[in-house]
C-alpha cells in the first residue's frame, strides 16, 4: 500500500509544508525588533545605529525607524549590508541602491505573510485632487468622465502593486479618495507617488553634433533643452551626462501596448516596452532617420527616452531598428522597475496632488471581529459534526482533509499577497461548507457499492471512480465562472474569482488525493472492515416530474414578483457602495466604540453605513469618519451627539463621495455573468449534450434572479460584497445541477430499457441523499453566519441561505424538467445527440481488480 501511495504521500506533505511556510510568520513583527535580531555582524555597532534611528523617529525627525535608517545610510554613505553578511547583495554596486534593496527586503520579511484587510486592520487613506489648471478648459459635463477614467487607471495601478481589495471613489467633482489595506506610508512613502504619477513617456531626438560640454555656456540650439542623465559607473558611483534634447517629442507613450520589468545579463533591472503595430512602424522610421543622420555626420546618433520630464536613458542608434520592442535602462531597483512598468501600462492624463493623507483604523469594531471569529469556529465545527455524524470514520477522515484544505487555501492567499477581510473569511467558511460535497459524492457511491455486496476496499475504488466525473465536471464548470471573473472583473469581482479558483483546485486536491490517501490507509493499511454510514433518503421513489409543471410555474411567478420589486424600488436597492453618499468627519473628546455608533445609526433608521477612525499622518489627532446615504448624515450626527454628549462630537469636515463600486465594476460583473453562462452552456453541451446545457443555464439564471428578488423583498440593499455573493450562488447552483446530470448520463447507459421520465426520476432519487447532506452542511454554515455575524457577512449569509434553497429546488424542478421538455420526453431524442460517458485509463484496471 505504501508503494502505491508514495507519490500521494510525498505530494501531500510537500504542499502542506509549503502552505505552512507561506503562512509563517502569522503576525507582523516590529521592524526594529526584527532587524536587530537579523543583524549578524558588528552587532554592537548596529545596535547604536538602530538606537539613533529610533531616537530620530521618537523626535519626529522621521516617519518611521525604517525611513530613519534609510536617511542615516544616505547621509553617512554607510553600507548597511555589512551588518547582514548572510544576505548576498554584492552584485549591487551602487551603495544607495544596495541599502534600499536591503531595507525593503527586511521590511517585507518582518511582516506577517497573510495580511488583513481594511475592515480588520486598517491601512492608509489619501485624497488626490486634480490640479485646477488641468480642468480649466474642460467642460463641466466632461469633468466627471475624466475623473471616472482617472479612478479606473488608479485602480489598475493599485492592482499592479499587488494590493488587494482597495477602495477608490470620487469625492466631489475634482477629488479621488484611495484606501489601501495593509499599507502604511511611514515605511512605504513612495506608494502614493506611484499611484498619482502621470507617466508621460516621450521618445525625443538628441542633437546629432552639439552637446552642453562642447558648447559655450548659455548657447542652446533652438528647439532643444538641456537634460541630465544619471548613470552608474562600474565602480558603483553615479556619473552625470548632459545632452541637448529636443523639446517636442517625436514619438509618445501612446505607441506602447505593454511594459514589463526584466533583467539584463548582469542582473540589472530594466523596463521592456512593447509597441503597437503603428508604434513599431513609427519607431523603425525614427531610428532609421537617426541612423542616417549619424552616417552623414560621422557620429552615432542618440535617442532620448524621457518619462515625466526626466531623462532615463539615451541609447545609441547604429542602424534602423525594425521590431516591436525597446527598453528603458537606468539605476532601477526591482520595485522601481515594477512601479515604472505599472504606471506606463496605465498612464494618467490628469496631474494630481495630495491634499489629505491618513492612517485608517479598522472599519469593524472589536465585537464585530469577535463575532466573525466566533462564526468561523461554530460554522467549521458544525460542518465537521454534521459530516462525522453521517459518515462516522469516513467523515472524520474527510474533516482532516478539509482542515488541510483550509490550510492550503490560506497558504496560497498568503503567497500571492491576498488580504484577509471579513467577507473573505466568510467565503472560506462557506467554501468549507460546500467542499464536503466531493467527499459526500464519494461516500454515497461507496454506500451503493456496499449494498451490492462488494467488499470495502473494492467499494472504495469504485466510489472514487464513479464519483470522479461528477467531481470533475462540477468543479470545471465553477472554474469557468472563476476564470471569467478573473479575466473580465475588477475590484471585488476579480478578487472573488481568484479566491474561488484557489478553492476549486485545493478542494479537488483535498478530495481526490488527501481524502483517498487517508481512506486507503485506514481500509487497506489499518484493515478497517466497516465504515458505518447513517442512511437518509435512501430507496426513495418520488415522482419529481409529476410536480414539475406547477413547481416551475410557481417558481417563475416568484421570479416575476422579485423582478417587479427590483423595478419598483429602482435605485433604492443600491447601497452607498453603488451610489455614493455623504462623508462627515467628526472630532471628539472621548472615543465612541464603533459598535455603539452602528447601534445608534440603526436606531435612527440608517442601516447602510461605513465608518472608521482615521489619523492624519504626522499628527496625533484622530477623527471619526462616517459615510451615510445621501442627506442622512445630519440625522446620524445629531443622534450621536444626543446619545454621547460627553464625547463632544464636532463636525470638522463634510463632502459628497462617489461609489466605491463604479459603473465599470458593475458592467464587468454583468459581462462576467453573461460569458460564464455562455461558456457553461458550451462546456456542458460538449461534455454531455445540448439539452443538458439548456437546463443548466436556465436553472442558474433562475437561481440568480430569484435570489436577488427575495433579497430585495426582504428590504436589503446591494453593496460591494453582494457582487461576490451573487457569483457564489452561480457556482453553487451549477455544481448541484451537474451532479444530477452526471447521474442521468450514467443511467442512460446502465438502463437501456427505461423511459426518459423513469431515468430522470431515478437519478433524482439516487442523488437525493447527497443533495440533502451537501445542502444541509452549507445551510447550517450560512445560518450560523447569519445569526452570529453582522454587516456585509450577514448579507452574504442571507444570500447563501436563499441560494441553497433555490439551488436545491431548481436542480429538482427546473434543470431536469427543462432537459426533459427540451427532448419532448423522448429518450431516443436524447440518445440521438448524446455522447457516450467518458472512460479513463484507470477504469479498466479498476474493473479488473474487482
Amino acid at each position: 500500500m505504501l508503494k502505491r501511495n508514495l507519490w500521494k504521500l510525498t505530494l501531500s506533505l510537500a504542499i502542506v509544508l509549503w502552505a505552512l511556510s507561506s503562512l509563517l510568520p502569522v503576525q507582523d513583527r516590529p521592524f526594529p525588533d526584527y532587524i536587530r535580531a537579523e543583524a549578524s555582524a558588528k552587532t554592537a555597532e548596529f545596535a547604536d545605529l538602530l538606537k539613533e534611528a529610533e531616537d530620530r523617529h521618537a523626535a519626529r525627525q522621521a516617519p518611521s525607524v525604517f525611513m530613519a535608517l534609510k536617511t542615516i545610510g544616505q547621509e553617512r554613505k554607510l553600507d548597511l549590508a555589512s551588518y547582514f553578511p548572510h544576505l548576498d547583495l554584492g552584485d549591487v554596486r551602487n551603495l544607495e541602491k544596495r541599502n534600499a534593496i536591503l531595507l525593503d527586503h527586511l521590511l517585507a520579511q518582518s511582516k506577517g505573510r497573510l495580511q488583513l484587510g481594511l475592515d480588520l486592520k486598517g491601512g492608509v487613506s489619501f485624497t488626490l485632487e486634480v490640479e485646477e489648471e488641468a480642468m480649466a478648459d474642460v467642460p463641466v459635463e466632461a469633468r466627471q468622465e475624466k475623473l471616472s477614467k482617472a479612478i479606473e487607471i488608479i485602480g489598475e495601478r493599485i492592482n499592479g502593486l499587488g494590493v488587494a481589495e482597495p477602495i477608490i471613489r470620487a469625492v466631489g467633482d475634482n477629488r479621488i479618495e484611495v484606501q489601501l489595506p495593509g499599507v502604511n506610508t511611514k515605511d512605504n512613502p513612495e506608494v502614493v507617488d506611484s499611484v498619482k504619477k502621470p507617466a508621460r513617456l516621450d521618445f525625443r531626438l538628441v542633437h546629432p553634433t552639439l552637446s552642453p560640454t562642447t558648447s559655450a555656456p548659455g548657447q542652446i540650439p533652438p528647439g532643444y533643452e538641456i537634460m541630465t542623465l544619471d548613470d552608474e559607473a562600474r565602480t558603483g558611483e553615479v556619473v552625470s551626462y548632459e545632452y541637448f534634447v529636443k523639446r517636442i517629442p517625436d514619438m509618445t507613450g501612446e505607441s506602447i501596448s505593454d511594459a514589463y520589468p526584466a533583467t539584463d545579463e548582469l542582473g540589472r533591472f530594466r523596463v521592456v516596452l512593447r509597441f503597437t503595430s503603428e508604434g513599431s512602424s513609427r519607431f523603425a522610421e525614427l531610428t532609421g532617420m537617426i541612423a542616417e543622420e549619424g552616417r552623414r555626420s560621422g557620429r552615432e546618433g542618440l535617442l532620448a527616452i524621457v518619462l515625466d520630464g526626466k531623462l532615463y536613458s539615451a541609447p545609441r542608434v547604429q542602424s534602423q531598428i525594425i521590431g516591436d520592442s525597446a527598453e528603458i535602462t537606468g539605476r532601477f531597483t526591482q520595485r522601481e522597475a515594477e512601479d515604472l512598468a505599472n504606471v506606463l501600462n496605465n498612464p494618467l492624463d490628469l496631474p494630481l496632488r495630495i491634499v489629505e493623507q491618513y492612517e485608517v483604523g479598522p472599519s469593524l469594531a472589536a465585537d464585530a471581529v469577535a463575532s466573525g471569529r466566533l462564526a468561523f469556529i461554530i460554522g467549521v465545527s458544525l460542518t465537521a459534526v454534521f459530516i462525522i455524524a453521517f459518515y462516522t470514520t469516513g467523515g472524520l477522515l474527510a474533516v482532516c482533509a478539509m482542515a488541510l484544505n483550509v490550510l492550503v487555501i490560506l497558504g496560497v492567499m498568503a503567497s500571492i499577497g491576498a488580504t484577509l477581510s471579513m467577507p473573505a473569511i466568510a467565503g472560506i467558511v462557506l467554501t468549507i461548507g460546500m467542499s464536503v460535497d466531493s467527499n459526500i459524492l464519494i461516500f454515497e457511491r461507496m454506500r451503493e457499492e456496499l449494498k451490492l455486496g462488494k467488499s470495502l476496499p473494492t467499494a472504495l475504488e469504485a466510489g472514487f471512480e464513479k464519483a470522479f466525473s461528477a467531481i470533475l465536471d462540477g468543479n470545471l464548470t465553477t472554474l469557468i465562472t472563476a476564470g471569467i471573473m478573473i479575466a473580465l472583473g475588477t475590484g471585488p469581482v476579480k478578487g472573488f474569482g481568484v479566491t474561488l479558483a484557489i478553492g476549486i483546485f485545493s478542494t479537488m486536491f483535498a478530495a481526490l488525493v488527501i481524502s483517498r490517501l487517508f481512506l486507503d490507509w485506514a481500509i487497506n493499511g489499518l484493515g478497517i472492515q466497516r465504515i458505518r454510514m447513517v442512511s437518509i433518503l435512501n430507496n426513495t421513489n418520488y415522482d419529481f416530474l409529476k410536480y414539475a409543471r406547477p413547481a416551475f410555474i410557481g417558481s417563475w411567478l416568484v421570479v416575476a414578483i422579485g423582478v417587479g420589486a427590483l423595478v419598483y424600488k429602482g435605485k433604492e436597492v443600491y447601497g452607498i457602495d453603488f451610489t455614493g453618499g455623504d462623508q462627515v468627519t467628526l472630532s471628539f473628546a472621548q472615543k465612541v466604540d464603533l459598535a455603539d455608533v452602528r447601534r445608534v445609526a440603526t436606531e435612527a433608521g440608517i442601516d447602510d453605513l461605513n465608518l472608521s477612525y482615521t489619523q492624519q499622518i504626522g499628527s496625533d489627532s484622530e477623527v471619526l469618519r462616517l459615510v451615510t446615504p445621501f442627506d442622512q448624515a445630519d440625522v446620524l450626527v445629531a443622534a450621536l451627539q444626543a446619545a454621547y454628549p460627553a464625547a463632544s462630537l464636532e463636525r470638522v469636515g463634510e463632502s459628497r463621495i462617489g461609489p466605491s463600486v463604479g459603473a465599470e465594476i458593475q458592467a464587468n460583473a454583468a459581462w462576467a455573468v453573461f460569458w460564464s453562462l455562455v461558456l457553461i452552456l458550451i462546456y456542458v453541451a460538449f461534455r454531455f449534450e445540448f439539452g443538458y446545457g439548456i437546463g443548466a443555464v436556465v436553472s442558474t439564471i433562475h437561481d440568480v434572479v430569484i435570489t436577488i428578488g427575495i433579497f430585495v423583498l426582504l428590504g436589503r440593499q446591494f453593496n460591494a460584497s453582494m457582487v461576490a455573493a451573487i457569483l457564489l450562488i452561480m457556482g453553487y447552483s451549477i455544481n448541484d445541477t451537474i451532479v444530477i446530470f452526471d447521474r442521468i448520463r450514467e443511467e442512460l447507459k446502465l438502463n437501456p430499457n427505461g423511459t426518459l421520465r423513469q431515468l430522470i426520476n431515478r437519478s433524482l432519487n439516487l442523488t437525493l441523499a447527497r443533495t440533502f447532506v451537501t445542502g444541509g452542511t452549507t445551510f447550517i454554515t450560512a445560518i450560523v453566519l447569519f445569526t452570529v455575524a453582522g454587516g456585509e457577512v450577514n448579507d452574504i449569509a442571507l444570500t447563501l441561505i436563499i441560494g441553497v434553497i433555490t439551488g436545491t429546488f431548481s436542480s429538482l424542478f427546473i434543470a431536469c424538467p427543462v432537459f426533459y421538455w427540451w427532448h419532448k420526453g423522448d429518450r431516443k431524442h436524447v440518445e440521438k445527440h448524446h455522447d457516450v460517458a467518458p472512460t479513463y485509463e484507470w477504469t479498466g484496471a479498476s474493473k479488473a481488480s474487482q
